[in-house]
């Protein structure tokens, strides 16, 4: 009796059976979708039933993103990927990296078993795709120069961005001789070094006639080429393997113009606009630097030794002017000052006395003066100036007051 295993080692045990098994990692499966889910993550879950069995199925985001169409329940596919076991359940599955609507015809499995195998590889993968330059000044455009592609797209440069060069390589956009022409112009193009872009263009057609851009040396030239590639091959709903290596994909030739053009009448108004931004920018700032060179100027001449001198030539005005008035002030108190003491002395004087009557009394004996009765005695000798004259008298008689 063997060993029991636990759940986990024997679906690890089927698992590894199911993966050696080369049959099961390259199948085709046919059958009816249902119970169609795709989750936020951008997976797909869905079922593959015919009228006897079920399969569940998964495809990947990054798969499910190329898909050309989008699928739904009771739709008759096309599957193709490689028999897995998802172990939490213990159930197989079938990991899809292509699907398609049954019944497509030979070129569209083809299509889709080399779209699987290079994307496998590496070719399509957004971390090698570069950005486009926003002002290119010379591109290379890969096409015949006899159809109406080429025609739109020089008139979508001329009309948006005249000042663009344009290199023209031509070569056949259909038929056999088609992919060799086309990988040896982008060849000639990678050569020069004074390129920004390459257009690979071509108008619509049919799967047959846009056939040899799903070329697998030419999707390998355009996933090589040292210039960035934009393609514009066929119509909106038209994609071929080159739209999936190159740069950047645009639904038609006229579109893959505009991508790769500025908007010249765009960068005329925004010319427009920056120019009028700078007119005021330097208006602002002359006008700044006016003031502050006023404000230098002004302050220049405030320090300045001719604005000291005229400023101590006002303040010795304005002291002069100041002396002045205290001079006349003084003077005018003096003059009033001489016209009091005049009439002081005047008032004293005893001359003006004598001429408003009264007399001056002195001994004649001594010149003293007699200013009371009691200065004199009877019969003294006394001198009486008037006005006019003097007098010569005797006391006769004394008499006292009181």
């Amino acid at each position: 009796m063997h060993e029991p295993l636990t759940v986990r080692q024997l679906t690890m045990y089927i698992r590894d059976l199911i993966d050696q098994d080369p049959r099961l990692g390259d199948v085709w499966v046919q059958g009816e979708i249902s119970n169609f889910t795709r989750a936020s993550s951008g997976h797909l879950y869905f079922t593959l039933k015919d009228e006897a069995a079920e399969l569940r199925c998964v495809m990947w985001r990054s798969q499910a993103a190329w898909l050309g169409f989008e699928p739904a329940h009771g739709d008759a596919v096309l599957a193709h990927g490689q028999i897995s076991v998802y172990e939490p359940r213990g159930q197989y599955q079938l990991t899809c990296d292509a699907l398609q609507p049954a019944g497509l015809g030979e070129l569209n499995r083809q299509f889709e078993l080399l779209k699987a195998r290079l994307f496998a590889e590496g070719l399509f993968d957004e971390a090698r795709k570069r950005p486009l330059p926003l002002f290119p000044r010379r591109v290379g455009i890969v096409t015949s120069p006899t159809t109406a592609a080429f025609q739109d797209v020089l008139n979508v440069i001329r009309r948006r961005y005249p000042l663009l060069s344009i290199v023209l390589c031509p070569a056949l956009v259909q038929g056999r001789e088609a992919p060799p022409q086309l990988i040896a112009a982008l060849e000639r193009l990678n050569r020069r070094d004074d390129l920004d872009l390459i257009l690979l263009v071509r108008g619509g057609g049919s799967l047959e006639d846009l056939w040899c851009f799903n070329d697998e040396a030419l999707v390998r030239a355009v996933a090589a080429s040292r210039i960035p590639i934009v393609t514009g091959v066929g119509h909106e709903i038209d994609f071929t393997l080159v739209d999936f290596a190159a740069d950047r994909r645009a639904p038609t030739p006229s579109a893959a113009a505009e991508l790769v053009t500025p908007d010249g009448a765009l960068l005329a108004q925004q010319i427009i606009g920056l120019q009028a931004r700078l007119d005021g920018s330097l208006r602002s700032r002359l006008g700044s630097l006016r003031q502050d060179i006023e404000s230098g100027r002004r302050w220049l001449a405030r320090f300045s030794p001719l604005y000291r001198v005229q400023n101590t030539r006002q303040r010795v005005d304005d002291l002069t002017a100041r002396a002045e008035v205290a001079a006349r002030h003084t003077l005018l108190a003096e003059r009033q000052r001489l016209d009091a003491l005049e009439r002081a002395l005047h008032a004293a004087n005893p001359l003006g006395l004598l001429a408003r009557g009264y007399a001056i009394v002195t001994r004649t004996s001594d010149g003293a003066r007699v200013s009371s009765a009691q200065d004199v005695a009877e019969g003294t000798s006394i001198t009486v100036a008037l006005r006019d004259g003097h007098l010569l008298a005797a006391v006769q008689q004394r008499q006292l007051d009181g």
